[in-house]
């Protein structure tokens, strides 16, 4: 298993997820949103994961957006083609956690139920 969760330090549902997987001694990879961001490659296999269960990648893409970010009003109203590249300007924009286990597996938010059928 090769958990990555991607966040902010101050976001309280980035603790939470952090303290999920050490309790059970699931090492992870954390990536700071502030300070490095999320790359093309990631987000492209956290928009397939999500929109395997959402039905489009429309919809993957707008889930993912935390609509209660400030900056949320410039991603709203974007072509559906743009918003992508707007969460790859602004990684600040995602839902956070972001957790990817592999390739295959992504959540937003604080999901543990989802992270239980992970093992």
């Amino acid at each position: 298993m090769a958990i990555q969760i991607f966040g902010t330090a101050k976001s309280f549902d980035v603790k939470k997820a952090e303290r999920y997987f050490a309790e059970r001694r699931i090492p992870v990879q954390k990536i700071d949103l502030k300070e490095k961001g999320i790359s093309k490659g990631e987000l492209e296999s956290v928009i397939s994961c999500i929109a395997k269960k959402t039905g489009s990648r429309a919809d993957a893409i707008e889930l993912l957006a935390d609509k209660k970010n400030k900056d949320y009003a410039s991603f709203a109203y974007l072509d559906d083609s743009e918003k992508e590249n707007k969460l790859l300007e602004n990684p600040l924009l995602l839902v956070q956690p972001v957790v990817r286990n592999g390739k295959d597996a992504a959540t937003v938010g604080y999901e543990p139920d989802t992270w239980k059928t992970w093992n």
